[in-house]
């Protein structure tokens, strides 16, 4: 992995995340969302104005260069997501809604 530059529009944060620099975006946003909608940068463009042309390229580039990384971080995520989720299904509330017949 290359030290990363001013030039690059990407920095990292004090966790090792990667940002579209100047922004509150992060990389695996622009990605993401590169990904689910299979948009041109130009249509990003217009789906993230406050970014430049150069930094969602640089965000793209940089998800490309570490993209074993991200999509094992997705993967995870999505895991995690998943047991959040089947916990929640017997929680205290969901078990006093079905008590009182409000849910099944």
């Amino acid at each position: 992995m290359s030290p990363i530059n001013e030039i690059s529009h990407i920095r990292l944060d004090e966790h090792g995340r990667a940002w579209v620099d100047g922004t509150n975006v992060k990389v695996i946003e622009v990605a993401a969302d590169y990904l689910a909608h299979g948009s041109s940068v130009e249509e990003m463009n217009l789906q993230f104005p406050h970014l430049g042309l150069s930094q969602i390229h640089a965000a793209l580039a940089y998800y490309y260069d570490h993209q074993e990384q991200f999509d094992s971080e997705v993967r995870e995520s999505r895991v995690q997501a998943d047991e959040r989720w089947k916990a929640s299904l017997d929680s205290p509330m969901r078990r006093r809604l079905r008590e009182l017949g409000k849910l099944r």
